[in-house]
């Protein structure tokens, strides 16, 4: 984490985490301390069996769930069953998510199941829900080339293959994450 001045909270949501270029992306502001991250046990172990879904490997997804862990050993957010059992999502299995916002006092959750999170609901717990994309977008307006400056360390960081910051501009394109990449796109010499 950086030395900024008190972070907000935001809950990532497990279909976040599951590619891992988005993964890449999201952790990696979090790493910069643009945001505090927080997820819940239930989270992760979505992430995980998704992860292991996708690529055919559950060692790499328990391994990237571990890495997760390591790196934000402050983000589980637990004890949150009884909060969890009072709320109203159309989608039951979704409680957990909003419950460990409320915990973690979180201001965001970022989701890609925006129908699941309905405004009236979020509106009495003073949450907003924003896409991957929606989010990101709001760090790169506001941070500019700080933010910037962290997805370029995460681009230097790929080394097999290397991307190009052209190439990664196309992969978030690629990943329906048109407002991100219009921001890159616009700050392509410092990426």
């Amino acid at each position: 984490m950086s030395d900024r001045a008190d972070p907000f909270a935001i809950v990532v949501d497990a279909n976040v985490l599951a590619g891992a270029l988005t993964r890449n992306i999201i952790l990696s502001l979090a790493e910069a301390g643009f945001f505090r991250p927080y997820w819940s046990f239930r989270i992760l172990d979505e992430f995980e069996r998704y992860c292991a879904k996708r690529t055919g490997s559950p060692e790499n997804a328990k391994t990237q769930r571990l890495r997760i862990e390591a790196a934000f050993p402050e983000a589980i957010v637990g004890g949150i069953d009884a909060i969890e059992e009072g709320l109203n999502l159309p989608d039951l299995d979704d409680r957990h998510v909003l419950a460990a916002a409320i915990k973690a006092k979180a201001e965001v959750i970022v989701t890609e199941n925006l129908k699941d999170f309905p405004a009236s609901e979020m509106e009495l717990h003073d949450i907003q829900v924003l896409t991957l994309d929606q989010f990101v977008a709001d760090i790169l307006d506001l941070a500019g080339p700080e933010a910037i400056a962290a997805l370029r360390l995460m681009r230097e960081r790929f080394e097999n293959p290397e991307i190009t910051a052209q190439e990664l501009i196309l992969k978030v394109e690629t990943l329906g994450l048109s407002e991100t990449a219009n921001f890159l796109a616009a700050y392509k010499d410092l990426l």
